[in-house]
């Protein structure tokens, strides 16, 4: 295999394992929070915490060095419209990243306490998890948006 092809394949698949960990994480955190078991929330959100440590942040990684790799690869300008689309979309669902995963700690390290105490939540705990939330929602855009530029890859 060509290293072209190579590098496709990798950044293939870590995006699909970036888009899906991100997905999969939220979907718990989010039933596990509507469920104010606060067992479940304190399991869940550690596994969360867990699986961006060993999932999303190599493939954060991984696909900058593997897109930037491809496109040169290609002969593709960085100005390319939909290519710097995409990283401008990349970077800025980075930028909602960074605070969720500081959130998740947090979140996490309160629902432990709160579950070996046998007490409720903290208020601090339901404020991050509208944040942790609300920073969600566009950063998933956003990253549904690089995956349609980079299929389809539009003429703007």
């Amino acid at each position: 295999m060509s290293l072209y092809l190579t590098l496709k394949w990798i950044h293939i698949l870590s995006s699909v394992v970036l888009v899906g960990t991100g997905f999969g994480s939220a979907y718990y955190m989010f039933f596990a929070n509507r469920s104010r078991d606060v067992g479940a929330q304190a399991l869940v959100s550690t596994l969360v915490v867990r699986a961006d440590w060993w999932f999303t942040t190599p493939t954060v990684i991984i696909q900058p060095a593997t897109g930037f790799a491809l496109a040169y690869l290609a002969g593709l300008p960085f100005n390319t419209p939909w290519l710097a689309i995409s990283i401008a979309l990349f970077v800025f669902a980075g930028a909602c990243w960074l605070p969720v995963v500081w959130l998740q700690i947090r979140m996490a390290a309160m629902s432990r306490d709160a579950a070996q105490a046998g007490t409720e939540l903290p208020d601090a705990y339901w404020r991050f998890a509208r944040w942790w939330e609300w920073l969600g929602y566009p950063a998933f855009a956003a990253m549904l948006a690089v995956f349609y530029l980079m299929v389809v890859k539009p003429v703007l």
